[in-house]
């Protein structure tokens, strides 16, 4: 696998090592050693899948709250989505940064999302796949959410999503309470 570190600090964009020949190619997705020998979270416990009907549809900025923190593996195996994460890590010399990146079921790549950041995504077609393999069980009490237009971070997407669940729409404001860790 080939492994790019994003602007924000621990963020990496993964790309397959591809093997090709008259056939297609052949490479890892995952390799748990490789991702340990760059210093990333290898310890994954489920894989999840997001199906989304049409293009425009939007799901996040998730996270889950301490100690129950999400390292997330995405990866778009049909389709394709504009992906998003936000640095949430107050001592971060990038908190509150953002990037976006672009998953597609023909460039292959996969976004590492470290614990302590938030994701979401927008499909840009329709009939759209996302896995995503994450290294937490999910604790629905420990589950936070932002608005993808909320001001405090100015995230700028190509198309205005149409499709969004009520509860990802009416998320509050940002403000630093909202990481408090659970329990």
């Amino acid at each position: 696998m080939i492994f790019t570190e994003t602007e924000l600090k621990g963020a990496f964009i993964l790309e397959i090592k591809k093997l090709e020949d008259e056939r297609g190619f052949f490479g890892r997705s995952w390799c748990k050693r490789e991702m340990e020998e760059h210093g990333l979270n290898g310890n994954v416990v489920q894989t999840n899948v997001s199906y989304n009907k049409v293009k425009g549809t939007f799901r996040g900025m998730h996270f889950q709250r301490s100690p129950h923190q999400e390292t997330k593996l995405v990866r778009c195996t049909k389709g394709a989505i504009l992906d998003v994460i936000i640095d949430l890590r107050p001592s971060s010399p990038t908190y509150k940064k953002w990037i976006a990146v672009e998953l597609t079921e023909k460039n292959h790549k996969m976004l590492y999302v470290p614990e302590d950041f938030a994701h979401g995504f927008v499909t840009l077609e329709d009939e759209t796949e996302v896995t995503y393999q994450v290294t937490q069980f999910y604790t629905p009490g420990a589950e936070g959410g932002l608005r993808w237009n909320d001001p405090a971070f100015g995230i700028q997407l190509p198309i205005t999503p149409t499709v969004i669940s009520a509860k990802d729409a009416a998320w509050a404001d940002y403000n630093e309470t909202i990481l408090a860790p659970v329990g």
